[in-house]
């Protein structure tokens, strides 16, 4: 240690390079700071505005009959602003350097004020004014726990989680709730304080206690003579509290059955050492300390949970820090007390709680919640287990810190109000934290697939000779985080195909690779659109059952087009029925009973599968249904369909067919955003826009088309109208866990209970 940090109890060496890059991302454009200061970590947060480019398509003049071979739109690239929140999570005697570095690098700043919350930002408040000439407003703790508290269960939706000992993931996530009041928190740092919290500024302490973080620490460091509060639980977690704690079985010989206790049950924490004549290992009693300490805890959790009838308890604060000794021993006594009823709820980023709140108190005149906010997880650390054995990579990451990056979104997101339960509902059809073959498979498949995403990323902006080498970035980056899930699965909640699919969309935008799918929609799009009338002459010409089925057989011929697939001219490929799953006929008995009032269609893909697919199948829809909304990304992913896209599509079908022209102009057909930047689909964060179309039009029927949106999610969602899922299934593996082969076929058409009930096909379940 340095002469420096032998006098300093919270700077240390200097010549400790900090990586900007990594960890005070954008500081250059950084406004409204807030920090959070406690007995040992530091949080900061700071807002930023990030330029990054996207992808614009506008269309191009088809008027002049000359450019009938020209292509239907031009692409460009355009930067826009993109606003972002950094949080940042570092131990204390890092809080001078980093405030020195936050000082030489802020430029573009008119901020006067830092808001500060934890115990320790009286002690820092002159070193922070002194260094970065911020004056400090310092806010209620309480109140800035539950606001930070409120914002990431309503924005990261894998936010909660159980902790399952033991288990191949030890976190087992849990959906939130669209509504997440009321809940009840149980915030144990130095003492333990019992928060019900009713709305977003309701909240009230009912109830505490004085045994607690501190009483641990304090208590440990008398029996141990160890000093750190860290080292206190690893002595912990080598413990047996057996030899210290008197159990029933030590008393009665055995169970006390009449009283339903258990022989292992503990009768008297240390109970043993008032009478026995030995000395005990500081590792015993450390644990025997930690489960008194735990069990008392929860038992008062659970008795402050049934007296105001909450079902859902969050645990956090020092104690908890995400350490696996001390939620294991705290999920043990709250289903012991409650049998099961209760579940301890820990939280993903319980330690950035009092500075988001902080910093959301300095923001208020912007009122951040009334956007959407999402993960960024090309700048976001991810959960880290401390468990010494499960994690020696990702502790080295970046010594000590810790980062959250949220980046504010365009659209408001909210449920689609169809979904049958939104509370039971998960989008993700395998859970690849909890399937290791799964898992390993999957990981295999992306890394595989890193060439081609490199390649295409360059070949999409040829005019920009930097553009390979921001693509190696990409690859750098993202392939780090592959290996960091496949050591850490549970890093960004639960691990599945779209998470993996959104991180690597996430990768791509950080290195300015905002469409690499472009140049290929383009081409594909303009090749489609060349059949278009051709494909429709040939449909008029079919009787009404075979026309339904040609339609059927259009879009999922249609859906295999999409890049990456294997040759649609492979002699394994037809879509001849019997299908995988096949509930069409009785689609097309439904099909001749009364119209629908409004279908909602999810499209997929750019090309021959919107064009020579959905718009073909559009004709024929408004014979039995009087509305039709089409959904599509906001943003690019791989070659699917944007919005923007879409609308340069439409009008120029409907200049082609009075069919398409006739419903437009009648707004009988709507294109809307889905506010999805995803080749998969989570139907509890859809665009605010869309769900007010829903319930204007009556939606009574969903359409899900593809294998990312119909089959790697929402194969088993439930919805209260009718629905309609469709895919050719493009992956062998996932092929073969459905019971099928490649290429093989889901439609799957599904009435919920309440509808008048339709003798369905047995549908294959994914096994678990």
């Amino acid at each position: 240690m340095s002469e420096r940090s032998k006098t300093s109890s919270y700077s240390m060496d200097k010549s400790i390079t900090l990586p900007p890059n990594e960890i005070f991302r954008n500081l250059e454009n950084a406004k409204r700071f807030a920090i959070d200061i406690g007995g040992s970590l530091t949080k900061l947060a700071y807002y930023s505005t990030v330029q990054h480019k996207v992808a614009k398509v506008r269309s191009f003049d088809h008027t002049a009959k000359d450019t009938e071979n020209d292509p239907l739109y031009e692409i460009s690239m355009q930067e826009e602003i993109l606003a972002r929140l950094h949080f940042i999570k570092f131990e204390n005697a890092y809080i001078e350097t980093c405030l020195d570095f936050i000082k030489d690098h802020l430029v573009n700043t008119d901020t006067k004020v830092i808001k500060a919350t934890g115990g320790g930002a009286h002690k820092f408040k002159d070193l922070i004014e002194k260094k970065l000439k911020l004056r400090v407003d310092k806010e209620d703790e309480m109140t800035c726990l539950i606001k930070g508290c409120n914002f990431v269960l309503r924005n990261i939706p894998h936010e909660a989680f159980v902790y399952v000992k033991h288990a191949d993931s030890e976190f087992r996530f849990q959906n939130t709730h669209p509504d997440i009041f009321p809940y009840l928190l149980i915030n144990i740092g130095s003492g333990v304080s019992i928060i019900k919290v009713e709305s977003e500024d309701t909240f009230e302490r009912v109830g505490g206690s004085s045994i607690g973080g501190g009483t641990f620490w304090g208590l440990g460091a008398l029996l141990t003579k160890t000093k750190r509060f860290d080292e206190l639980l690893q002595l912990a977690s080598k413990g047996q509290h057996t030899s210290v704690d008197m159990l029933v079985k030590d008393i009665y010989g055995g169970s006390y059955g009449s009283l339903g206790l258990t022989g292992d049950l503990i009768a008297s924490s240390f109970g043993k050492s008032a009478t026995a004549d030995k000395e005990f290992s500081k590792e015993d009693m450390a644990k025997s300390l930690l489960h008194m300490i735990s069990n008392d805890i929860g038992q008062l959790a659970c008795l402050y949970a049934r007296l105001h009838n909450l079902t859902r308890v969050y645990f956090g604060g020092f104690f908890i820090r995400g350490h696996p000794v001390t939620m294991h021993t705290i999920t043990y006594s709250i289903n012991f007390f409650t049998k099961g009823e209760v579940q301890a709820l820990f939280l993903r980023h319980e330690g950035y709680l009092g500075t988001i709140g902080a910093f959301l108190k300095g923001a208020e005149e912007d009122n951040p919640n009334q956007y959407s906010w999402g993960e960024n997880y090309a700048g976001s650390s991810g959960l880290m287990s401390t468990s010494p054995d499960l994690n020696p990579m990702q502790r080295a990451r970046s010594g000590t810190f810790d980062m959250l990056e949220m980046d504010r979104l365009e659209r408001q997101l909210v449920n689609l109000p169809l979904l049958q339960d939104p509370s039971s509902y998960i989008p993700d059809t395998v859970d690849l934290s909890e399937d290791a073959l799964a898992r390993e498979y999957w990981l295999y498949c992306f890394e595989e697939a890193l060439d081609g995403v490199v390649k295409r990323a360059v070949a999409s902006q040829p005019d920009l000779p930097e553009a390979a080498e921001r693509a190696e970035k990409f690859r750098h980056k993202y392939l780090h985080k592959l290996q960091t899930l496949r050591h850490q699965p549970f890093a960004y909640g639960s691990l599945t195909v779209r998470s993996l699919l959104d991180t690597r969309e996430h990768c791509l935008n950080e290195f300015n690779f905002p469409d690499p799918y472009s140049k290929i929609k383009q081409r594909e799009n303009d090749m489609a659109l060349k059949y278009f009338q051709k494909a429709v002459k040939s449909l008029e010409e079919l009787s009404w059952e075979q026309r339904q089925f040609a339609l059927v057989r259009g879009l999922l011929a249609g859906n295999v087009f999409d890049w990456g697939a294997k040759a649609v001219s492979d002699p394994v490929f037809s879509i001849e029925r019997p299908w995988l799953v096949d509930t069409y006929d009785q689609w097309l008995e439904r099909l001749k009973g009364p119209p629908h009032k409004c279908a909602l269609f999810f499209v997929d893909n750019s090309g021959i599968d919107i064009i020579l697919g959905v718009t073909e199948a559009i004709f024929t829809f408004f014979h039995f249904m009087i509305f039709l909304v089409l959904a599509s990304n906001s943003s690019p992913a791989l070659n699917d369909v944007t919005n923007n896209e879409l609308q340069i599509l439409t009008e120029r079908i409907a200049a082609m067919d009075p069919v398409i022209q006739s419903a437009v102009k009648e707004d009988r057909l709507t294109l809307v955003q889905s506010g999805s930047s995803s080749p998969c689909l989570d139907l509890s964060r859809l665009d605010k826009v869309l769900a007010g179309v829903v319930r204007e039009r009556h939606t009574d029927l969903v359409i899900i088309e593809g294998m990312g949106r119909a089959i790697h999610t929402n194969y088993y969602a439930l919805l209260s109208c009718e629905s309609l899922k469709m895919a050719v299934i493009k992956n062998s593996w996932l092929a073969d866990r459905l019971g099928g082969k490649l290429f093989s076929v889901v439609f799957k058409y599904e009435v919920p209970p309440d509808k008048k009930p339709t003798a369905l096909d047995h549908v294959p379940v994914m096994p678990s």
